[in-house]
């Protein structure tokens, strides 16, 4: 087998780990090198892998795998073992050599690394704790690092990744057991719940405020999951059902999706084609409003059904809850006013903090919101009523996004 350059095994192992999308760095503790102690730090900069933390700061990660070579066989997987892909493997220095030099010639901020199972869960876990051991301890580096946990490598190692990592993941793969069973046949739904709580018990762990000594620090910005759409039947209703029980059971910061890319020499088991990408869009804006705006998973989808793609969801549910319109903008509730189609979270805070001082107009509302036209039907200003216009029968049409006509 021919030896290959350094600079060829980053050009596989980055672009074999594309695929995945967890790689999100928000919720990291600051950590910087001020006074001239370690290196790197965790606040502002731009460079190869774009991550985006709660404020809207770009935080640039080197995203690369260890190897793309792995012992599974799962079936939407290009680096499985039966994919005829070029291969590639990393060692444990040239990663924390990588990472280095990246972050002093200003291109980084951090590291996502992942991995394909090289022999067994252990060994490959042990080398990835070796990377972010030598970072933090023989080098300081003080940037962030995420790891991607394999579920099954022993409980020691997945502990000791949390005391290096910044946020460690574990991959929930499908959002169906009997899919990932018939798709992935090496992995086991219940094992990687199991690895999720025993993460769940060490994060409570070093939070203990009971605790006569301190604990230490362990994956300060949480952990994360992924689930692959479109690979199997399951609608996005019970996409969503189990990302609602992911985050209640295991506390998880964020859940992922991502559209299933055909991949070559597929069974004939998998789609031939990927799922719209504006399916995924939908899902990530119904995750949102499930985390930010009080919605329950029922309110928005049913199980058995899937999200209308031509409208966001809100304005969806909007549509089939006009009794409960139009609102009074300075009266209203915040966890009312979060419910209309138009008003994020920050708008909302700020008409709340407006409305202490003078009664808000429909020019009020527009100069805070640009989405004055959706607000409409659905808000009572101290000049503005809707009246009949939030139950007209033409209301989702009138409010529809049109595609512009270019021809």
């Amino acid at each position: 087998m021919a030896t290959l350059t350094l600079k060829r095994k980053l050009e596989i192992l980055s672009d074999a780990a594309k695929y995945d999308a967890s790689c999100a760095s928000s919720g990291s503790v600051k950590r910087d090198s001020v006074g001239g102690k370690g290196m790197g730090s965790t606040d502002g900069g731009m460079g190869i892998c774009h991550a985006y933390a709660p404020d809207g700061r770009c935080i640039s990660l080197l995203k690369i795998l260890l190897t793309n070579f792995c012992v599974y066989d799962c079936a939407y997987c290009v680096n499985r073992v039966t994919s005829n892909t070029p291969r590639a493997r990393f060692s444990v220095d040239e990663v924390v050599k990588l990472t280095l030099g990246f972050y002093q010639r200003n291109y980084i901020e951090g590291l996502f690394l992942s991995s394909g199972i090289i022999k067994n869960a252990d060994y490959t876990m042990e080398a990835m704790v070796r990377v972010a051991r030598a970072l933090r301890q023989d080098h300081d580096f003080r940037g962030y690092i995420h790891l991607k946990v394999i579920p099954e490598a022993s409980p020691a190692l997945v502990n000791e990744a949390g005391l290096y990592a910044d946020r460690i993941s574990i991959n929930i793969e499908l959002p169906k057991d009997e899919s990932l069973a018939t798709l992935a046949p090496e992995k086991d739904a219940a094992g990687i719940r199991k690895a999720m709580g025993a993460v769940r018990v060490s994060e409570d762990a070093s939070k203990d405020k009971g605790r006569k000594t301190r604990a230490p620090r362990f994956a300060p910005a949480g952990q994360s999951t992924q689930m692959i759409v479109g690979a199997d039947s399951a609608t996005d209703g019970a996409i969503l059902k189990r990302s609602e029980s992911l985050y209640g059971a295991y506390r998880l910061r964020r859940v992922y999706y991502s559209a299933f890319s055909p991949i070559p020499d597929a069974t004939s088991r998998l789609p031939l084609s990927r799922p719209p990408m504006m399916r995924e869009h939908r899902l990530y804006q119904a995750d949102w409003l499930m985390r930010f705006y009080g919605f329950g998973r029922a309110e928005i989808v049913g199980e058995a059904d899937d999200l209308d793609l031509a409208i966001d969801p809100k304005l969806a549910w909007a549509l089939r809850n006009r009794g409960d319109f139009p609102v009074d903008v300075n009266t209203a509730p915040r966890e009312t006013l979060l419910r209309v189609p138009g008003l994020g979270v920050k708008v909302v805070d700020r008409i709340i903090g407006t409305r202490r001082h003078t009664r808000l107009t429909l020019a009020d509302i527009g100069r805070l919101s640009r989405r004055v036209n959706t607000l409409k039907p659905f808000l009572i200003c101290a000049d503005w009523s809707p009246g009949a216009l939030t139950d007209r029968a033409d209301l989702r049409a009138r409010l529809e996004p049109r595609q512009l006509d270019l021809f």
